[in-house]
């Protein structure tokens, strides 16, 4: 009986952990969607470029010019070049425009 217990209360607690970890990572993701829908999807609807479309950010065309990490995004975000908006540290956090550029990376392949 006692190893039952142990056994109800141990699998308790490890489906838990798992499922608060998942749920973290969940709202990250949703968090990086968000923003980004707030922030770059008027320039950049599903992943293209009203202003330039030579420049979207689709994989393909990020990396022909150099963009190919979340980093290089965020670099973009805070010194783009002309026609894009600049997001400085005050207006999308580190941590918001590293939600954005994962996002872009897992979304615009």
């Amino acid at each position: 009986m006692k190893k039952t217990l142990v056994a109800v209360l141990a699998a308790t607690f490890l489906a838990l952990f798992i499922t608060g970890g998942w749920a973290k990572e969940s709202a990250q993701k949703n968090k990086g969607e968000m923003l980004f829908q707030q922030n770059c999807s008027p320039c950049h609807p599903d992943g293209g470029n009203i202003i330039n479309p030579a420049f979207t950010l689709h994989q393909k065309d990020r990396e022909a010019h150099g963009v190919k990490t979340a980093k290089d995004i965020m670099g973009k975000m805070r010194n783009p070049g002309p026609g894009m908006t600049k997001f400085d540290k005050k207006t999308i956090p580190d941590k918001d425009a590293r939600a954005i550029a994962e996002y872009i990376m897992k979304t615009f392949k």
